[in-house]
């Protein structure tokens, strides 16, 4: 069988004038000059423009005929294009239609034709070879590597825990339930309680997973499926975390800085380092600063959105905010001095990461349970780990989709998710 293609676009350059190659792509263009044609094939990796002559008979005008966006594999000569956006073309030889494609399509994949977001999300596999919509999750494709890498580096171990549960970690108020052969069961909205117990044995942890949350926002920054980064570290403390957390986020940004300069171009998108330590807001000065704006709002009050976008035009970039009041955090979160050894990191008026040091007392834990109002019986299977000798620990969970609308520049978490999932979207 002959191989479909022995280049793709980007290993195409001037080392290869006067070889026979054979590419294969989707038809973007297609320009009849006369006696000539010019057609530019795209794969994922770039552009290869085509020159055909008349004198190729039935190849020439089958070519023409071909619908944009189908697919071909065509076999020619390289040679130096005198056009100023590419420095080579290849001469073909023979061109070959694989899949055809069936026109109208759903929508432009070359961004020529504006489309709305929720058709483009429909379309999801064809809006993907629009190469700005592609250079978003090669990007992400970059970060993941990355935070992988970080954690790896800081001495964590990757793990993998249940997303079908039979108890809440957080209180069931935003669980999607389901029928598990006759029992309530769950889908996981975090692996909280699983890498806390983790680290009973494996000391430092981490997951990256899909999790679940039944919130009724309708938002651009809420999904109900969301990808989150956790980790969980024995012995370490609030700061201990934070300071993890700094590192994997300015590791990140220098990878995608180094590795994805084409696409922040394509995205327009002016991507700037970050120094560490990033700055600490304590939950107090944050309230007093929002007063001072004359923003209504009484310490003991949670941050809402509103009060969130205050803040972020006070403080552009990273920055934590801590020492949260015990009653707005989950039940897991120490107390000390009447508050939470808790944080929060923002980037503007956007919340990335929530986190904190654990109570790792069962008595502690069992007694701050009841104060939130929660029974600690429905926590048993939780709470017997604590009698087998629970080290101190710490942890925090991370919105990767969230940080890529940081790294991408992009205003709608569904632009930086293959295929979101929220309120109104099941399909694709």
């Amino acid at each position: 069988m002959i191989s479909l293609r022995t280049h793709t676009a980007s290993q195409l350059g001037e080392d290869q004038i006067g070889q026979s190659v054979r590419v294969a792509g989707w038809i973007e263009d297609i320009r009849p000059l006369g006696s000539l044609a010019f057609v530019t094939v795209r794969d994922a990796s770039g552009i290869v423009q085509l020159l055909l002559r008349k004198d190729l008979g039935t190849v020439y005008e089958e070519a023409l005929k071909t619908p944009r966006q189908s697919i071909v594999s065509v076999y020619g000569v390289v040679q130096k294009s005198r056009a100023k956006a590419v420095n080579v073309e290849i001469e073909v030889k023979e061109f070959k239609v694989i899949s055809y494609a069936t026109h109208p399509l759903p929508i432009d994949p070359t961004g020529r034709t504006p489309a709305s977001l929720n058709l483009r999300v429909s379309s999801r596999a064809l809006d993907l070879r629009n190469p700005s919509v592609a250079a978003v999750f090669k990007i992400r494709h970059t970060a993941l590597q990355s935070i992988r890498r970080s954690l790896v580096d800081e001495g964590f171990l990757e793990v993998q825990t249940p997303k079908i549960i039979g108890q809440a970690a957080e209180g069931g108020a935003t669980l999607f339930t389901l029928d598990y052969f006759g029992r309530q069961a769950y889908l996981a909205q975090s692996p909280q309680l699983y890498k806390e117990q983790l680290t009973l044995a494996l000391e430092k942890v981490f997951e990256i997973s899909s999790f679940f949350r039944a919130e009724k926002s309708n938002t651009r920054r809420h999904l109900s499926e969301f990808i989150s980064v956790d980790i969980e570290a024995a012995y370490y403390d609030m700061e201990d975390v934070m300071g993890v957390c700094e590192r994997m986020v300015t590791r990140c940004i220098e990878d995608v800085l180094e590795r994805n300069k084409a696409e922040l171009n394509m995205l327009k998108h002016n991507l700037e380092k970050s120094n560490i330590p990033f700055e600490r807001l304590t939950y107090r000065d944050a309230i007093r600063e929002l007063q001072k704006t004359g923003f209504k709002i009484e310490e003991g009050e949670d941050l809402t959105d509103s009060a969130l976008k205050v803040l972020g035009e006070l403080h552009k970039g990273f920055y934590f905010i801590t020492e949260w009041p015990p009653q707005l955090k989950p039940f897991y979160i120490d107390v000390e001095d009447g508050c939470s050894k808790s944080f929060d990191l923002q980037y503007g008026a956007l919340e990335l990461a929530s986190g904190g040091r654990r109570i790792s007392n069962r008595q502690k834990l069992e007694a701050r349970m009841v104060d939130l109002g929660l029974d600690p019986s429905f926590f048993s299977e939780h709470l017997k780990v604590f009698d087998w000798g629970m080290p101190p620990h710490s942890g925090w969970g991370f919105g990767l989709d969230r940080f890529l609308m940081v790294l991408t520049g992009r205003e709608n978490i569904r632009e930086v998710v293959l295929y979101p999932r929220d309120r109104v979207t099941l399909t694709p």
